[in-house]
């Protein structure tokens, strides 16, 4: 007799999707390599993952790095995504925002400062330059 009849269920196990519940606490530095939903409560920063969704029932206090980060709850730190950050109605950020594109729904509660220039997988700041041809040719 099989355990599980249905044998056709399989888990992606590039995105490594991980879950912090409606009724979890996690406290320290969390790491995830795929993407990550927070329902719970986290005091301590989160680091390396793809993509963080905070959930509305979410509570974050520390620094959020990540490649894409949605927030539909509240963050209480810094946000640096790498790709764009995206702060839904009702969601409540205090914190500076880091990222090429941030967008900021109608009803999102925002206090911090926000910066939009690219940043490297590592933090730090890459500048966009544009050269002319005529600069170009100078050079």
């Amino acid at each position: 007799m099989a355990l599980f009849k249905n044998t056709n269920i399989s888990f992606e196990t590039k995105n490594g999707d991980t879950v912090i519940g409606n009724e979890a606490y996690f406290q320290g530095t969390l790491t995830a390599k795929g993407s990550l939903r927070i329902d719970g409560r986290i005091d301590g920063s989160i680091v390396d993952a793809k993509i963080v969704t905070v959930g509305k029932s979410g509570k974050i206090k520390g620094d959020i790095s990540c490649e894409i980060c949605y927030v539909c709850g509240e963050v209480k730190g810094n946000i640096t995504a790498l790709d764009h950050i995206e702060a839904l109605t009702g969601s409540r950020v205090d914190g500076d925002m880091r990222a090429p594109r941030i967008m900021l729904e109608e009803g999102a509660l925002f206090n911090g400062n926000c910066s939009m220039s690219s940043v490297s997988a590592k933090g730090e700041e890459r500048q966009h330059t544009k050269t002319s041809k005529a600069e170009a040719k100078q050079q």
